[in-house]
């Protein structure tokens, strides 16, 4: 057994094969993958890694499962599902790229892709099948990706899943800025195992006492986005390192296959043997590229940009057309659309007080939570269309516009 000292929650119990998960060299690999990929160059505190969030959300729905049993909630839910759950939130991140999200939005797989072999072959899978179940590592890679029919998958992929509990907290604490306040205590203990409205399926739900909590969760989760994970500078950071990683993919200089592989600076290494690609010396000193122009998507009513983060050919195409037409190389005009669907999203049981249960989605229930207009003005105003060049450009927002619905 050992104790972890936690600057967000004090002391996190480790213990038996939990432990040992722990221990497995794809987990301890987390230690060196940081949790908000480039923003320690703009928040300097904000070198924590992916290791001791995924410590934090085992902690948490440790906390939540006994909660709920304490309540009487699991008496259906067998206790190796229980197990099972807590194990999930441990390894929820185990198949992380390098720096974090940043490498899915050039179209590579999704960590919860990637976390199939990490879980179901190797030290883990060794780990899952003989202190669990021997169907244990499956079980945990369809509670990772949101598949399982588990009572309790909701406390891992979800509208109140606790990784998000945690990665609020931890990273505002952090940043040190005070944008993700959230009552943990009281949206924990709101939660119930209630049956679906809609299929009878018992699933994780909220008492109707715990929605000023959940309200909590949801404007902190907003402005997070709109003042640290979509931050200028960080963007500015993000989208370097992006185009950095997808030109040396395309060059064949690193493989894919081995981008989950890597810690941070490891893939920083390798990326620098086959010289010094410009983009790696700017990131290494922090010589980010500059906002030439930006417009928050509330000003784009009508402009259809959603390719800028789908297609990333099309998107290469428009950049290297701008910079070209202002005397830039290509690689030095950087175009940044962030998505977030669903950013406030709610999909998930309401048990009023009165025992009747509803659902409570983006639609909202009348007198309870009405997001629906609020989560699309919110989501606008946190979302931006940047244009980042490595010299000093001004943009005129019309030139820029032209380019972006010919491209």
């Amino acid at each position: 057994m050992a104790v972890l000292r936690d600057p967000l929650w004090n002391n996190i119990r480790v213990d038996g094969p939990f432990l040992r998960l722990v221990d497995a060299a794809p987990f301890q690999r987390l230690r060196y993958v940081r949790q908000l990929g480039l923003a320690h160059l703009v928040y300097p505190g904000a070198t924590h890694s992916r290791f001791e969030h995924a410590l934090g959300a085992y902690h948490l729905t440790g906390l939540t499962v006994r909660a709920l049993e304490d309540d009487g909630q699991l008496g259906d839910v067998p206790a190796l599902d229980r197990r099972l759950v807590v194990a999930a939130a441990l390894l929820h991140d185990i198949g992380h790229y390098p720096f974090s999200h940043a490498l899915e939005e050039i179209g590579v797989a999704h960590h919860e892709e990637v976390a199939g072999p990490l879980l179901c072959q190797g030290p883990i899978a060794t780990v899952l099948r003989t202190e669990f179940a021997p169907d244990a590592p499956e079980r945990v890679l369809a509670l990772v990706r949101g598949t399982s029919d588990s009572p309790l998958q909701g406390l891992i992929s979800g509208s109140i899943d606790l990784d998000k509990t945690d990665y609020l907290k931890r990273d505002a604490l952090m940043c040190g800025v005070a944008y993700g306040e959230i009552d943990v205590e009281r949206l924990r203990h709101a939660l119930a195992v209630v049956p679906d409205p809609d299929t009878g399926r018992p699933v994780i739900g909220i008492r109707e006492k715990g929605l000023s909590a959940l309200e909590s969760l949801l404007f902190a989760k907003y402005q997070m986005y709109r003042n640290v994970y979509w931050q200028h500078a960080v963007r500015s950071a993000t989208a370097m390192y992006k185009r950095l990683v997808e030109d040396a993919l395309r060059a064949g200089a690193i493989d894919a296959a081995r981008l989950a592989a890597y810690t941070d600076e490891g893939l920083l290494h390798d990326l620098g043997r086959t010289g010094a690609p410009p983009l790696l010396a700017a990131i290494q000193e922090r010589r980010l590229f500059k906002r030439a122009m930006e417009a928050p998507a509330a000003a784009l009513p009508d402009l259809d940009l959603e390719w800028i983060a789908e297609d990333r050919d099309r998107t290469r195409a428009a950049e290297d057309a701008l910079a070209a037409a202002h005397g830039l190389r290509p690689g030095e005009l950087l175009l940044d659309y962030p998505r977030k669907t669903r950013m406030l999203g709610l999909d998930l049981p309401l048990v009023m007080r009165d025992g009747t249960i509803g659902r409570l989605t983006d639609d909202g229930i009348a007198g309870a939570i009405n997001l629906p207009i609020l989560a699309d003005q919110l989501y606008r105003s946190a979302r931006w269309l940047r244009v980042f060049t490595a010299a000093r450009v001004t943009l005129a927002p019309t030139e820029v516009l032209t380019v972006l619905r010919g491209a």
